[in-house]
């Protein structure tokens, strides 16, 4: 494994003394698809970098409900978990394996040094923000300004673009629960898109067109 980590490390611009305090500091988490990787309360679980595989970060209210935000692949980080480490309070969100996964995962107790230490961590934890803030506003347009059909068709181009596959292997429920609609609105959309010809529906699969 220390194969992938040298090889986001090389990739990342991060001055090579830094690339050796984030290999002796982190600890490596292999996590299953639906597996959490920190809950919505607790006070930053650490930093994830992705090495392989997919996250998504999900957001949840205090009924439970949940929305989907954004997906985390190689090579990223989640610009919200490092706030809340810095700062030390709870997430508010929750961040999953889509697919099984390899994390780094880097404790809270470096972060504050390495922000004062190193400029090309706070331009990593800076460019961080900045991707995550521009899919939030994303996010927040589709929620806003698109009817259900144009959410959930974007939700699925997304899935495929971060998965690198045309055919989506989730049910109509984890999809209304990603969405925070029903299952029933979700079924009768699918059925609209495959009409138009822009997915083919499977058991349990959605073949985008």
């Amino acid at each position: 494994m220390n194969e992938l980590l040298d090889k986001m490390l090389a990739n990342s611009g991060l001055e090579e003394k830094l690339a050796d305090e984030i290999r002796t500091a982190g600890r490596l988490k292999k996590v299953k698809a639906g597996e959490l990787i920190f809950g919505s309360d607790e006070r930053g679980g650490g930093m994830p970098i992705v090495l392989q595989g997919l996250l998504k970060v999900m957001r949840q209210d205090e009924h439970h409900n949940e929305v989907f935000l954004y997906y985390l692949e190689g090579g990223e980080t989640c610009a919200m978990s490092i706030a809340c480490c810095l700062e030390g309070r709870n997430t508010g969100f929750h961040v999953m394996a889509e697919e099984d996964s390899i994390v780094w995962m880097i404790p809270n107790s470096y972060l504050d040094a390495w922000m004062v230490k190193y400029l090309s961590f706070r331009k990593f934890v800076f460019s961080s923000y900045q991707t995550r803030f521009d899919e939030l506003l994303t996010t927040i347009d589709s929620v806003v300004f698109h009817n259900m059909d144009e959410r959930l068709l974007k939700y699925l181009l997304d899935t495929q673009q971060a998965t690198g596959t045309f055919k989506i292997q989730k049910t109509h429920q984890q999809i209304a629960n990603e969405l925070n609609t029903s299952r029933v609105v979700v079924s009768r959309l699918l059925k609209g898109l495959e009409a138009d010809g822009k997915i083919e529906l499977h058991r349990n699969c959605i073949e985008i067109l």
